[in-house]
């Protein structure tokens, strides 16, 4: 542990939001197992989701601890305990909910001011940070959420802008400047680029990039040998200093950080694992969309039937649904069919937990880039559910080779196809 007088500080500022939220508090967690002293600051309500972790480690000797930032619901119009994206919806709300984030930078200052830091981590989506952090006299990391490769095929994408010269939505164009040849169609764009110029998206987007070239550098959640040569062009062509401190997810050794982690379960950990342990390797199919995704109740009863069809073990996470929806969505007797055979979680699903059992073979995921790098580290092969794809960050088509070379799949039956980036199983 470093002596008090020469201790770093570092402020980490996530954007409210899972797939945000979860990598950022792993980062912090890191830094503050290598000596420096941590301050994580977030809202009342997103601070609730790592407490008991964040409490956990401040036990155990790291200088590691919370500033509660008040989101401005009442200012922007939002209903009380809207703090998080996954609480929006409607695209009303999420204008006002980007408006409120706005609002942090005069308690960010107040912040700064009183605890004078030595450097600020703050997400990309956070775009006056940079001018905040100059003005405090210190360096500010821009942190993305997604790796080397996607934020390389965006800058690409804006620098030369490929698809204008494209008529349709599904034709492919190229994208040009970068170490391998990569094809997109318009439909795979970032959602802030589908948008109009003068949009409010749109510029919002504009000034974080903007924002995240006058910084100190960036930092991603990813690791060298995944990526070398987009790690590679992010320095050397884009021009800026990038470091890769992934996966973060494995600073969870144990199960109750893993059973913990960005939320509490809706399921016991204990059951969870006892389920699990019924099973044989690599005969469970695990299948989650992400925190975001939804589908409608007909999708998912044409996917409870694929699953009955398919006679795999599985665990499948959906959003929760009223007692009184279920039937309108599974089909009649489902879950008492498959009693034994599968698990259903409704909410949050412990993740990295039942992807590091030994009992799961595959997973079928949205591509999120959290979940493909958990899936990498647990040796996990992936197959992709054509709704789920996450445009220019098709990062299962990197990462199959790379997961099938150290883990078989032999009682998961799961055909790849990796040219439409769908699976069938």
């Amino acid at each position: 542990m470093a002596s008090k007088s020469l201790q770093l500080h570092i402020v980490f500022l996530p954007q409210l939001a899972h797939g945000h939220l979860i990598p950022t508090v792993d980062m912090a967690r890191l830094f503050a197992r290598h000596g420096v002293k941590v301050t994580i600051a977030t809202t009342p309500l997103n601070a609730h989701l790592f407490a008991k972790t964040i409490q956990r480690d401040s036990e155990s000797g790291f200088e590691i601890g919370t500033y509660i930032i008040k989101f401005p619901s009442a200012e922007v119009g939002l209903p009380e305990g809207c703090e998080n994206v996954s609480s929006l919806t409607s695209q009303e709300m999420q204008n006002k909910f980007f408006k409120a984030v706005n609002l942090f930078q005069q308690p960010l200052e107040q912040l700064l001011e009183e605890l004078r830091p030595d450097c600020l981590v703050a997400d990309l989506m956070f775009s006056w940070a940079t001018d905040v952090a100059s003005k405090f006299g210190i360096p500010r990391l821009v942190f993305h959420g997604t790796s080397c490769f996607s934020i390389s095929i965006v800058d690409s994408v804006i620098r030369h802008a490929p698809y204008k010269k494209i008529a349709t939505d599904f034709e492919f164009f190229d994208v040009p400047g970068l170490p391998d040849q990569i094809k997109m169609t318009k439909m795979q764009l970032p959602d802030f680029m589908k948008e109009e110029e003068g949009s409010e998206r749109r510029k919002m987007m504009n000034e974080a990039l903007e924002s995240e070239r006058t910084s100190f550098g960036v930092i991603v959640n990813s690791f060298y040998e995944l990526e070398p040569a987009y790690r590679e062009h992010y320095s050397k062509v884009m021009g800026k200093k990038a470091w890769q401190v992934g996966p973060v997810s494995l600073c969870n050794k144990d199960s109750e950080d893993k059973a913990e982690r960005g939320n509490v379960a809706s399921i016991d950990r204990h059951e969870c694992l006892r389920w699990l342990a019924s099973k044989k390797p690599n005969s469970v199919l695990y299948i989650c969309f992400g925190s975001l995704s939804r589908f409608s109740a007909a999708q998912l009863n044409e996917m409870a039937k694929g699953l009955e069809a398919s006679g795999q073990n599985f665990i499948w996470v959906v959003r929760k649904v009223n007692d009184e929806d279920k039937e309108e969505w599974l089909p009649k007797g489902f879950e008492e069919r498959m009693e034994g055979k599968g698990l259903i979680i409704r909410g949050w699903a412990p993740q990295v937990l039942i992807l590091d059992h030994d009992a799961v073979g595959g997973f079928m995921t949205h591509c999120g880039w959290n979940s493909t790098l958990e899936s990498i580290t647990a040796g996990v092969p992936m197959g992709i559910e054509r709704y789920g794809e996450e445009g220019c960050g098709r990062s299962l088509q990197v990462c199959i080779a790379f997961v099938s070379q150290t883990k078989e799949i032999h009682d998961v039956s799961i055909h790849f196809e990796i040219r439409t980036s769908t699976a069938t199983y």
